[in-house]
């Protein structure tokens, strides 16, 4: 059989041989310059950039030298991506040598990912060429870990096309750097932030009016309380956790916040739900709600979740089944991640109507990590004999004990529930049992 009909790769010509290398890992695309002449420059010319230092197991020596060689050898004119993750095997690497060419290539999308043990041990710094207008003017997507971002005071801090920032566990040099670098990307529509130990920002300022997604997330060990300011009038989604008892300030109203996930310890954090646009809403908070919660309606609000782990969580969530006419879904939930400080105080007044959400529109009810005691069963009671629309209510048990699963099952399954649809679940691990 003739070579030519069997080499039907080579038939193609260039520009789609490039697309196709371009999906393949970089390492795999520069060996294909073996083939043969007409393959030995393709690679040059792919739009996708991946390196990982695990290409060469432990050889860290030979992972540089094949990192170096290739960017310095690349020539396609724009490149769509830059990956470069980086482990133990990479403590001498400069990362202005790495990331400059794909600047000068109007790159669209970086990714830089460090592990966290090779950035304690070394401090991985981005160069300032990451910032300047000539190189960053085509970026959409940058995402960065556990690098230190050089000061830029001296420099134009420009993002004009940039949509998706991830900034995870990065070191800034000081408070006001992110302020001027949020405040550089005027079509900024997604922002992820991870806050760590030694950031050097303790007042994360973010003023971005096109913003339409925010995560915030402070790990536990950070060493001071945090004081997050919001200006972001467009927002759609808000997730935010942080435990530093530190406080949140909202500039303008956030109206068009639709999902929110609030896993915190602010002294006010009712500014965080004032949206009237809320539709879906998570809620983990250790201050009570009630010298602040007065008055709020969450007309829209249709998906609740309530964490269970604070001793004031019933009072909360009384709060806003009274300011949630529509809403049909409810969990409530011990997080895994959170632990009881102590018994919840589960006691309320229930005199006077029930919630119009009970009466009217609640569809779905569901208990994870449900106990069984005594003022639970008064909760599940109470939400059963009210809800006039609930189709299920289904109970996880906390106790993998048969006997004290059944208990909890007989119990439930003869509590009065006003809806003559509703159907009882009661979940294990080993079974399941309806009634």
């Amino acid at each position: 059989m003739d070579l030519d009909r069997i080499d039907r790769l080579s038939d193609l010509p260039d520009a789609l041989l490039v697309k196709i290398l371009s999906l393949l890992p970089t390492k795999q695309v520069v060996s294909t310059m073996v083939l043969s002449k007409r393959w030995q420059f393709l690679w040059m010319f792919v739009s996708r950039l991946e390196y990982s230092d695990d290409m060469y197991q432990d050889d860290g020596v030979r992972f540089l030298r094949f990192l170096y060689t290739s960017l310095l050898l690349h020539q396609a004119k724009v490149l769509e991506s830059f990956s470069l993750k980086l482990g133990g095997n990479s403590r001498d690497i400069d990362l202005g040598v790495c990331v400059t060419p794909a600047l000068n290539r109007c790159v669209r999308e970086i990714d830089i990912e460090i592990d966290d043990a090779s950035s304690t041990e070394t401090q991985f710094i981005l160069p300032r060429s990451l910032y300047n207008i000539t190189g960053s003017r085509t970026l959409v997507t940058l995402k960065l870990q556990n690098a230190v971002l050089a000061d830029a005071s001296s420099e134009t801090v420009s993002f004009p096309s940039l949509k998706t920032l991830s900034l995870i566990s990065i070191k800034y040099p000081r408070d006001r750097f992110i302020r001027n670098f949020l405040s550089s990307c005027p079509l900024l529509e997604d922002l992820f932030v991870v806050k760590c130990r030694g950031d050097n920002v303790a007042r994360l300022v973010v003023r971005v009016p096109s913003l339409k997604f925010l995560t915030v997330r402070t790990t536990a060990v950070v060493e001071y309380h945090q004081v997050l300011v919001l200006d972001v009038p467009f927002l759609e989604f808000l997730d935010i956790a942080d435990y530093t008892d530190g406080f949140c300030v909202v500039e303008n109203s956030m109206s068009k916040v639709v999902v929110a996930h609030l896993d915190l310890s602010y002294s006010h954090p009712h500014q965080l739900l004032a949206s009237t646009s809320l539709v879906q809403l998570s809620l983990c908070l250790t201050t009570s709600m009630d010298a602040h919660f007065d008055g709020t309606i969450l007309s829209q609000l249709q998906q609740l979740k309530v964490c269970t782990c604070d001793p004031e969580w019933l009072h909360l969530l009384m709060r806003i089944l009274k300011a949630a006419p529509k809403l049909r879904f409810i969990v409530l939930e011990l997080s895994k991640s959170h632990a009881r400080s102590k018994e919840p105080i589960l006691g309320w007044n229930q005199q006077g109507c029930a919630p119009e959400c009970l009466l009217s529109s609640l569809e779905y009810f569901e208990w994870r990590q449900y106990g069984g005691r005594e003022e639970e069963k008064q909760v599940a009671r109470y939400i059963l004999g009210n809800s006039g629309r609930l189709g299920l209510a289904t109970f996880y048990p906390k106790s993998k004990n048969p006997v004290m699963k059944l208990q909890m099952l007989t119990e439930l399954s003869m509590l009065p529930r006003r809806s003559p649809d509703c159907r009882l679940e009661f979940c294990g691990n080993y079974n399941r049992v309806s009634k």
